[in-house]
């Protein structure tokens, strides 16, 4: 029995993929907070208390790997868990990604099962 509804905050500047995305979630019984860019992720952050970040990896004017540097070097921020979600799946992509302070990887397209259970993962770790 799920006694707390899970909030993730959806980071991407694509809103085909937040609409799309946010949908699957919400079917899953999973709150949506949304940011277009990094930028708009790390303000929403300081107000917003969420269990997961799904980061978009790609996005123009800060992109996912300088919002996680700055993400786990803020004192405020920094034990925020983060699901980078990529669509160049790349050789060393996701080691890249751990690197950069990333809990976990997902590819696009994404699965949704494989997605909800990262996420049940990572805040079942606590």
């Amino acid at each position: 029995m799920m006694t707390e509804q899970i909030k993730v905050l959806l980071v991407d500047d694509d809103e085909r993929n937040i609409f799309a995305l946010s949908a699957y979630l919400k079917a899953k019984k999973i709150k949506v907070e949304t940011a277009i860019d990094g930028r708009d992720c790390l303000e929403k952050l300081k107000q917003l208390t969420v269990d997961v970040v799904l980061l978009d990896m790609m996005m123009p004017v800060m992109d996912g790997f300088e919002t996680l540097g700055i993400l786990r070097n803020d004192e405020q921020l920094k034990n925020n868990k983060v699901i980078a979600l990529t669509a160049l799946a790349m050789k060393g992509d996701m080691e890249r990604c751990m690197e950069a302070g990333a809990d976990d990887y997902c590819t696009k397209p994404i699965d949704i099962d494989v997605l909800v259970n990262k996420i049940n993962v990572l805040i079942n770790k606590e």
